[in-house]
């Protein structure tokens, strides 16, 4: 007990430690007037690479963007004031810096969860439903990227007539339509698509003794559904049919339809056929469906954005070498 007490670690350090730090943080987040790359812009008329090496502005000065930074600092009587302009300016990049990161870092994180499922799942396979981290992931890179792409952009642009009359505002007016465009197609896509797609996955409640082509579609044999295909009005179960694996039959027919017109295509009789169990007879009952397809809707989509990923990656690139 003795050793305890004389051990015992002093809390107020580090309390007085956590509210510096927090203090700094929300000091940091303030934003502070800019002093230099925007000043001279607007003074000049002139671009970003006029001072800067880097076209998109910040970084290493060149030699008129140096010149430019020493009449700054020359010597005017108003040393205090002088470090306030450049304590302001320095925590002002900082702040940009940051948010600029987590912008491009979050970039990353979605346009990977594209490409992901291009590359990987494939679009048509996504359509029967995106893995949930994915779609988490996804909706949470557009929520950080339209607010830190939001404050880069008030920092950037003083007024509207910026996007038209220079350069890099007409690229930058042109890279945030299309991520309007890919955000508003991914909450459209998982609130309105996804569910419907969702709903066409789930097993129909058959009534009886009758399917409706509708219903029979849905057992295509694949991730573990039955595989049913109608033969002359009957529906026929050849999930055990080693001859229909994964719901195929000789690569060429597939289950879910009906084969009645195909059958004198095969190089056997209906006694193969027949030899099925039956399940049902088919009904030319027809189920109200909606006129849209929601499944070419989600892959066009997905194929605009892949498209829409490449633009903004060429429009980094005409900022940076072009």
């Amino acid at each position: 007990m003795i050793f305890s007490k004389q051990y015992q670690p002093n809390e107020k350090p580090m309390k007085t430690f956590w509210t510096l730090l927090i203090t700094l943080i929300l000091f940091s987040c303030m934003p502070f007037q800019a002093v230099a790359t925007e000043a001279l812009a607007e003074k000049t008329g002139k671009e970003c690479q006029h001072c800067h090496l880097d076209s998109s502005g910040g970084g290493e000065l060149t030699a008129v963007g140096a010149g430019y930074l020493l009449s700054l600092q020359a010597p005017d009587g108003k040393d205090q004031g002088q470090v306030k302009t450049e304590l302001s300016s320095a925590l002002n990049r900082l702040f940009k810096f940051i948010v600029g990161y987590i912008h491009m870092l979050f970039g990353f994180f979605w346009f990977g969860t594209i490409l992901y499922v291009h590359l990987i799942l494939k679009p048509a396979y996504a359509s029967k439903g995106l893995p949930r981290g994915e779609v988490k992931l996804g909706l949470l890179s557009i929520v950080v990227m339209a607010i830190s792409g939001t404050i880069l952009t008030l920092y950037r642009v003083p007024s509207f007539d910026f996007f038209f009359v220079t350069r890099f505002g007409f690229l930058l007016f042109i890279k945030i339509c299309l991520f309007l465009l890919m955000g508003g197609s991914a909450f459209f896509v998982v609130f309105f698509i996804g569910p419907r797609l969702k709903r066409k996955q789930t097993a129909p409640k058959l009534t009886g003794e009758t399917m409706t082509e509708e219903e029979l579609g849905f057992f295509d044999g694949q991730q573990g559904r039955k595989a049913y295909f109608a033969y002359q009005g009957r529906v026929y179960d050849a999930t055990e049919s080693r001859l229909w694996k994964n719901g195929t039959h000789m690569a060429r027919h597939n289950a879910g339809v009906d084969l009645t017109a195909v059958l004198s295509q095969a190089p056997h009789g209906e006694d193969k056929v027949l030899a099925l169990p039956v399940v049902a007879a088919l009904t030319t009952e027809t189920v109200p469906t909606s006129r849209l397809d929601h499944k070419k809707v989600f892959i066009c989509m997905a194929y605009m954005n892949l498209i829409n990923v490449f633009l903004i990656v060429l429009i980094l690139a005409l900022w940076q070498w072009w």
